[in-house]
C-alpha cells in the first residue's frame, strides 16, 4: 500500500483570516463552495473549525464514491485539518498571505491507496482526478469571497 497524494492550489480574493473564517464555517459558507460532486452533506457536530464533525459522499468517478465522516482540527495558525473516520484520508487546508487582500489556499489530500496494479492506476489518476475537484472548490470560494 502506497502512500497517494492530491494537491492543489489558487490564490483568491480576500485577507488570509477572513478566506479561513470561510472555509472553516461548515454550517454557513463551506456548503456552497462543494461542487456537484459531493452530496448528503450535513454538519454532526460543532460547524466552526476546530471540533467540527461533518459528513459528505464524495463522488470522484463515475464509480468511486466515499462516505466521509470527517473530524476537524486547527494543528496550527491558518491552517485545517479533516480526517477521515471511514478512510485513511487526510485533508489539509493551509492559508497563507499572498499580497495585498489577497490568500494563498493550498489543500492536499493524502491517503493509503490500493496494492498491486489496482494501486498503481490509483497512484497515477486519482491525484489529478482529487485536484480537479478541490479547483473547482477553490474557484468556488474565490467567487464567495468577491462578494463579501
Amino acid at each position: 500500500m502506497a502512500q497517494v497524494e492530491a494537491t492543489t492550489e489558487r490564490v483568491v480574493t480576500g485577507k488570509p483570516d477572513d478566506v479561513f473564517d470561510a472555509l472553516a464555517d461548515y454550517t454557513g459558507t463551506r456548503s456552497k463552495l462543494l461542487t456537484e460532486h459531493f452530496s448528503e452533506y450535513e454538519v454532526r457536530e460543532g460547524g466552526d473549525g476546530e471540533g467540527t464533525l461533518v459528513h459528505w459522499k464524495l463522488q470522484a468517478t463515475s464509480k468511486r464514491i466515499r462516505d466521509c465522516l470527517l473530524e476537524v482540527s486547527e494543528p496550527t495558525d491558518g491552517e485545517l485539518v479533516e480526517k477521515d473516520r471511514n478512510s485513511s484520508m487526510v485533508t489539509t487546508w493551509r492559508v497563507t498571505p499572498a499580497g495585498e487582500g489577497r490568500a494563498r489556499v493550498v489543500v492536499t489530500a493524502v491517503w493509503n491507496g490500493a496494492g498491486g496494479i489496482g494501486g498503481f492506476f490509483e497512484k497515477t489518476f486519482a491525484p489529478k482526478g482529487l485536484a480537479r475537484i478541490y479547483d473547482g472548490v477553490l474557484a468556488n470560494l474565490d467567487a464567495e469571497m468577491q462578494k463579501q
